[in-house]
């Protein structure tokens, strides 16, 4: 693309991006276009390879003027894919493999015949979807933050800017700083990094402050177990979050942003870098932007994979070159930040928001959410729920809509259990709490919190004490040990998780849990340890009779705790066959003198307890249900 002087040749080019993506979906161009997921999720399955045959096969057969194939980001529905989707007839194949590419080739695009067999299954009504807005993973979500991915290639500019890249950053540039902050803050748009501090308010901090040097910071060190909603953003549309670190920069009068990434999110981070290259190329990055007198320029700094490191001040000192630890606040990052200069630092998703807020207008955003939560908010859905992946709803939706409309409720027909939202530092939800509506406010009233956008469902065959344990043992990994309370009380915690998960557990320690938590919470420096112990007290209050199982009856109700658990074979179903003990790697199961219901030649086996290490093949192999855990 050539260089790009002023704001009268971006419209024109603007225009002529459009009309040729309007076409592209309409099919006015006389091509089929097909698009092929490249998010890491359809890539760790083969969406490349599938990409590259499809091309090859488009070339091989001469329909170089009938089809055309491109990359997108991530679709969302993960659990399903890789996708292949066809413009203009909107028609979303599934599970694709590369040995579908063919098919895909010769039945729809030559023939003009539907694969039914690729399309998505309702699993209620068991018909057959043809087009993507018609599955219910789709229906009651609304793209904004994920503006693009899934419709535009990631790489290439032109598609960006015709799907509205840089509509809102013009706005903003005939805007006074004051405005575009005025704007932020009437948007009602907080914080999507965990916190949910309003954003405008915190440019509003920047702003004020007289400083020649100022920064802005987009935290992509998105580390909760089971989130990619930062990652899934800067793979498919990288360019929507440095137009908004863009709009941020102009507002506070700052000159360069900060893009804090983890190194473990390769194909983001090669994204983001080749879109800070062509926006430079373009002239959209640099000095003199659109000879507007605006300058600013993006770099990119890679994070080693620290928790710790998505505490914001924690961040600072890692980009400075320092080791990732907290340090104490006041005075805070808008007053003194990066290099001791007022900075502001965004998470990756809030970012992501500001283009539409700019180019739509705050008040078209406040209609979206609740009062006192606009806005929309993505959540990477995953755990024990049929419909795993990417999901943004508008605030205000339900925890009920989320895990059983758009998440396609439990597998297996198992009982709802939990639902884990914030990550480390949130809380299980239970059944009560379904009906509670989703936002920064009533999810903190209830026990947890919004987080970065984790959302892990359990069910019925999930230990709670189990869950506490496996969120505090990464909790204590990832602590940086500056402060004391943290340091240990997150140990001593931890500690007593595993006593109480081996059999060993009292009464006593479980109200030294509660006052250790309450300790650690009140006292740590940072929210890493202010929160560390939601998972524990969320768990504690909502199935306190599991762990009064666990520590009295020496029981683990789910059957998952090891140590208070055993297998046990049925007599009235063995049949006597041998598998389990033939499978058996400590010979613990042995064959008794008692014959079978079934044949009176055949024995019953039993296993025995004191040798058993619980590794479950037995169970696994028994093909008769004969083997149980209690």
């Amino acid at each position: 693309m050539c260089r790009i002087a002023d704001e009268k040749e971006l419209q024109e080019l603007i225009v002529k991006y459009s009309d040729k993506l309007a076409k592209k979906f309409a099919g006015n161009d006389g091509k089929k276009h097909l698009v092929v997921c490249g998010g890491t999720g359809c890539l760790s399955s083969n969406s490349h390879e599938i990409l590259l045959k499809l091309q090859e096969l488009i070339k091989e057969k001469g329909l170089e003027d009938k089809a055309e194939v491109n990359v997108v980001g991530c679709f969302g529905f993960c659990s399903q894919g890789p996708f292949v989707k066809i413009f203009p007839d909107d028609r979303l194949y599934r599970m694709v493999k590369e040995s579908d590419a063919e098919r895909i080739i010769e039945e729809d695009i030559i023939g003009g015949k539907t694969i039914v067999d690729l399309l998505y299954e309702d699993p209620a009504t068991h018909e057959k979807v043809e087009k993507q807005d018609d599955i219910n993973f789709y229906k009651k979500q609304k793209r904004i933050a994920l503006h693009g991915c899934s419709m535009i290639n990631p790489e290439m500019l032109e598609e960006a800017l015709g799907y509205g890249a840089f509509k809102g950053l013009t706005r903003a540039l005939h805007m006074s700083q004051q405005e575009v902050v005025t704007e932020v803050l009437n948007s009602g748009i907080r914080g999507r990094g965990g916190a949910g501090f309003p954003t405008g308010r915190k440019w509003q901090f920047a702003l004020d402050q007289k400083n020649d040097t100022k920064y802005v910071v987009c935290n992509g060190d998105e580390g909760d177990p089971g989130a990619f909603m930062d990652r899934s953003i800067l793979e498919g549309n990288p360019i929507g979050v440095i137009e908004g670190m863009m709009i941020a920069g102009y507002a506070i009068g700052a000159q360069n942003g900060y893009f804090y990434v983890r190194a473990e999110y390769p194909i983001a981070v090669k994204r983001l870098r080749l879109a800070i290259k062509q926006l430079e190329e373009a002239g959209l990055l640099g000095d003199n932007i659109l000879g507007s007198g605006f300058s600013f320029r993006c770099h990119v700094r890679l994070g080693a994979g620290a928790f710790v490191c998505g505490e914001e001040t924690a961040l600072l000192n890692s980009i400075e070159g320092k080791r990732g630890m907290p340090r104490p606040r006041p005075p805070f990052p808008a007053v003194k930040g990066l290099w001791g200069k007022p900075t502001i630092i965004n998470n990756v998703e809030t970012l992501a928001n500001i283009p539409y807020i700019l180019r739509e207008g705050a008040s078209e955003y406040a209609k979206i959410g609740t009062e006192k939560s606009k806005g929309t908010k993505v959540f990477a859905l995953g755990g024990k729920v049929n419909n795993v992946g990417l999901v943004e709803v508008p605030m205000g939706t339900t925890l009920r809509e989320l895990v059983f409309d758009i998440g396609g409720g439990i597998p297996h027909g198992k009982k709802f259990k939990a639902i884990q939202t914030g990550g480390p530092s949130g809380g299980c939800l239970t059944e009560k709490d379904l009906d509670v509506e989703i936002d920064f406010d009533s999810l903190v009233a209830r026990g947890s919190m919004m987080g970065s956008g984790g959302a892990i469902v359990m069910d019925e065959d999930n230990c709670m004490v189990d869950v506490a344990k496996f969120y505090m043992e990464f909790i204590c990994d990832e602590s940086c040990g500056k402060c004391s309370p943290c340091r240990i009380g997150t140990k001593r915690m931890l500690e007593i998780l595993k006593k109480i998960t081996d059999g060993k557990g009292s009464l006593q320690d479980l109200q030294d849990l509660k006052e250790l938590a309450n300790a650690t919470r009140t006292n740590s420096l940072c929210a890493l340890g202010q929160t560390a112990a939601n998972p524990i007290t969320s768990t504690m209050n909502n199935f306190e009779n599991e762990y009064i199982a666990h520590v009295v009856d020496k029981k683990c109700p789910a059957h998952v705790c090891k140590n208070l658990m055993e297998y046990k074979i049925l007599p009235d179903k063995c049949v006597g066959c041998g598998l389990c003990a033939r499978n058996c790697p400590v010979q613990c199961i042995s064959k008794t003198d008692q014959p079978t219901v079934r044949n009176p030649k055949m024995f019953i086996h039993k296993i025995d307890p004191s040798k058993c290490v619980k590794c479950g093949l037995c169970m696994s192999n028994c093909r008769f249900g004969a083997i149980i855990k209690q």
